[in-house]
């Protein structure tokens, strides 16, 4: 009998759970059906397609002025960059396991030798506690919101004000990486331009809850943004046109901004599902976005193999990978999108069933 991966049975169920669809060229199509084909393309940087954008995105994040990036790893280090030469010191603070620290190459210490101070145990957020005991002198300290490597956890609104008012007394440029900045607006119940007047910098991301091709914004005071136009000139980030990410990044913020609670709601009541099945842990047990990792005690090819069972018998598809964790226990994330609403729940409930009671045996056996 020929096998069959986690993966391929996952792309042959009928009613995959999370995120948006899959990403092909209808995305693309998709995007472009409302465009006029005589709108003028952007080039190097300039031009009403891109500037009509920028100003939407600084308006709707409270900031004077924003600009578009081809990615999320180019905005980040330049905004540190700039943070960094303001204030004439080549040192900024962040969490263990931020994207700039495990992601990136070193792209930071290699391209800007700024040395990163790390804050924080790496399966806990940075506190306030962290960000008063800090012994060394930085420039910028970076706040990733929701912290997407320990499940998307969110700190404390109050929390999140006091770290702001203590940079601010000591002269420290405060940054967020909001690359799932949208998503946790339901939770906090602010508008993003209230989360991001906390802070100094913004980036935001047009490809995860968005749903877009590719992009970014960068935000700040217009001396910033202005700045970080020369730095993105360097990194090569002016192509000669970025039209079909800033079309496709208009096109679904307006199409998916207004469904973040709806996407928030459905991701609670997916963890809940998970959290009834013995040996079977969502992190954080109730989300406070739409995402959330799940922690299974099984080893990877154990749960891959039940996983697949529960897909053929129920159609519904929960994860299209599994992560060791350890020897005997697997981990994957999941990000709630459109295709949530469309599993119906009987099916998903059957699903559940099935994971509980294998998991019941397996513990037993």
């Amino acid at each position: 009998m020929t096998h069959i991966t986690l993966a391929e049975a996952f792309n042959q169920t009928t009613y995959p759970v999370a995120g948006h669809g899959k990403r092909n060229v209808q995305v693309l199509l998709d995007a472009l059906q409302d465009i006029d084909g005589a709108l003028d393309s952007d080039m190097y940087g300039s031009g009403q397609v891109m500037e009509d954008f920028q100003q939407q995105m600084a308006s709707y994040l409270g900031k004077e002025s924003a600009v578009f990036f081809p990615s999320g790893t180019m905005a980040q280090q330049i905004a540190l960059r700039i943070w960094c030469d303001r204030l004439e010191l080549k040192r900024v603070a962040y969490h263990p396991l931020c994207h700039l620290e495990i992601h990136e190459k070193d792209g930071l210490k290699e391209l800007h030798h700024i040395e990163p101070i790390l804050l924080a145990d790496k399966d806990r957020l940075i506190q306030l506690d962290d960000v008063l005991n800090m012994q060394e002198d930085i420039a910028c300290l970076l706040l990733e919101l929701p912290q997407r490597e320990i499940g998307g956890q969110l700190p404390d609104y109050g929390d999140l004000e006091a770290i702001s008012t203590y940079c601010r007394e000591k002269g420290i440029k405060l940054h967020l990486d909001g690359a799932r900045l949208f998503e946790i607006l339901p939770y906090y119940q602010k508008s993003a331009a209230e989360i991001c007047a906390l802070f100094d910098s913004v980036y935001v991301s047009f490809y995860k809850g968005i749903g877009g091709i590719a992009g970014a914004v960068l935000a700040g005071d217009s001396d910033f943004t202005e700045a970080s136009k020369v730095w993105k000139r360097r990194h090569g980030g002016d192509l000669i046109s970025l039209y079909p990410y800033i079309i496709s990044s208009k096109h679904y913020f307006s199409e998916r901004i207004g469904k973040m609670a709806q996407y928030y709601e459905e991701a609670k009541e997916l963890a809940g599902f998970y959290n009834q099945c013995q040996g079977v842990v969502t992190q954080p047990v109730e989300p406070v976005s739409n995402m959330f990792h799940v922690h299974v005690e099984l080893p990877r090819a154990q749960l891959e193999s039940i996983l697949i069972a529960i897909y053929e018998a129920t159609g519904v598809g929960l994860t299209g990978y599994v992560r060791e964790a350890s020897e005997t226990t697997s981990c994957y994330e999941l990000s709630i999108g459109d295709r949530y609403v469309n599993v119906p729940k009987e099916p998903l409930r059957e699903a559940f069933r099935m994971l509980d009671a294998q998991m019941k045996e397996a513990v037993q056996g």
